[in-house]
């Protein structure tokens, strides 16, 4: 079990802006208007991001899949109404220098994601449509 002790968010005195620290991590800024930092959706949307990144990454390299890159493109709808949770997240999945006859290990690196491993995607609403591509690159 991981702990998260000694974490801390303070307000900058300015706006929206917080810094904060998780245990001896490094400090990041979220700033509700977008200018000193990403905001705090922006934070659980790239937290998301990230997480699904880093399983198809270790996936890919396990399964001893040669690549160059790996790009994740997002587009999110959140509801209307408070609280303005993300409803529906679309991530695409682009893989540059893998060969044609990987695309079968990359879909399952992203289904092992979805199902199994990312534990940003297991925190969220279990009613959050997610919905997974994967792009040629």
């Amino acid at each position: 079990m991981s702990s998260f002790k000694g974490s801390a968010l303070r307000w900058t005195g300015s706006g929206n802006c917080f810094q904060g620290q998780v245990g001896l991590g490094p400090i990041a800024t979220l700033d509700g208007g977008r200018e000193e930092g990403p905001s705090p959706m922006d934070s659980v949307l790239l937290g998301l991001m990230g997480c699904m990144g880093i399983d198809v990454l270790m996936v890919l390299q396990k399964s001893r899949v040669p690549f160059e890159s790996l790009e994740i493109l997002a587009d999110a709808e959140r509801a209307s109404e408070i609280p303005r949770f993300f409803k529906r997240v679309n991530l695409s999945f682009a893989v540059g220098g893998m060969s044609e006859k990987d695309n079968p290990k990359l879909a399952r690196a992203v289904e092992l994601s979805v199902h199994k491993y990312c534990s940003v995607l297991h925190s969220l609403r279990p009613d959050m449509e997610l919905i997974t591509e994967i792009k040629s690159s």
